[in-house]
């Protein structure tokens, strides 16, 4: 027990922003099992993001509090998922080669592609969002519980779809320059089942109250599925700059999905 506690704090402090145990430091064996808790980060991060957003639509207006939502998962993760996100946006954007591409990443510098990436990306986190919100008034269930179980939902479920990544595919780089490599380098059935139990049961809980929203899971693993062949194709794996990527990228596609199946049933 001791162990696992040691693991999922592992997994807290490079995830996250949230202060841990000072005992708490990268051991390289543990940030390996530490991925079977990245999903349930997302249901931390998913909680600290409908809390600010209930204090702040409680004091002002809906909208707003979204924005606020939003403004607290990036504090609570550092901007960790965004900034692979810009990377990436960058490095495809602007390199031709698998060299390029990596060394484009690699660079601390945000450009063009990036920025205008990272602009778009939370343009629509935002009126998805908010759409997500409004529209679970029309579900027949306690709104706030759907948009609770949603928000969770929306975090491990991407999550987990950026963590499989890891189980199917070999990390790009060939040194250990990235704080990622150690992720890359192993990984056991419980890494797996972990990923896939935390990342998968509130969505379940959801779906027991209404089934249909297990069809939400297909846009997204498509988009984990091209995602990763896409990686595949240009530098022959993944880095942790394409997993934030996927992670963001599947959040968004998992609230678009959410508010269109609605539309038809």
């Amino acid at each position: 027990m001791k162990k696992e506690l040691h693991i999922f704090f592992t997994a807290l402090m490079f995830y996250t922003r949230i202060p841990c145990p000072a005992t708490i430091d990268h051991n390289p064996d543990y940030l390996n099992k530490a991925s079977r808790y990245f999903p349930l980060i997302g249901w931390i991060v998913g909680s600290v993001a409908f809390g600010v957003y209930c204090v702040f639509n409680y004091l002002v207006a809906p909208e707003i509090a979204v924005i606020f939502s939003m403004i607290a998962s990036v504090l609570v993760t550092g901007a960790f998922h965004e900034d692979g996100f810009a990377d990436v946006c960058d490095g495809f954007g602007g390199g031709w080669t698998k060299e390029k591409i990596l060394m484009i990443m690699k660079d601390s510098a945000i450009g063009a592609y990036g920025a205008i990436g990272v602009v778009l990306l939370l343009l629509v986190k935002l009126m998805s969002t908010n759409m997500l919100f409004r529209n679970a008034e029309n579900t027949g269930l306690n709104v706030y519980f759907v948009s609770f179980l949603l928000l969770v939902s929306a975090h491990s479920i991407s999550r987990l779809a950026a963590i499989s990544i890891v189980f199917t595919y070999e990390y790009s780089r060939e040194d250990a320059s990235s704080k990622s490599k150690p992720i890359a380098q192993s990984y056991s059935w419980r890494e797996v089942v972990g990923a896939f139990f935390f990342g998968l049961l509130p969505f379940v809980i959801l779906s027991y109250f209404q089934w249909q929203i297990l069809l939400v899971l297909i846009p997204v693993f498509l988009t984990r599925f091209f995602l990763a062949r896409y990686f595949q194709k240009w530098i022959d794996g993944y880095t942790g700059d394409c997993l934030g990527a996927t992670q963001q990228v599947c959040e968004v596609v998992f609230y678009i999905s959410v508010i269109a199946l609605w539309k038809f049933i």
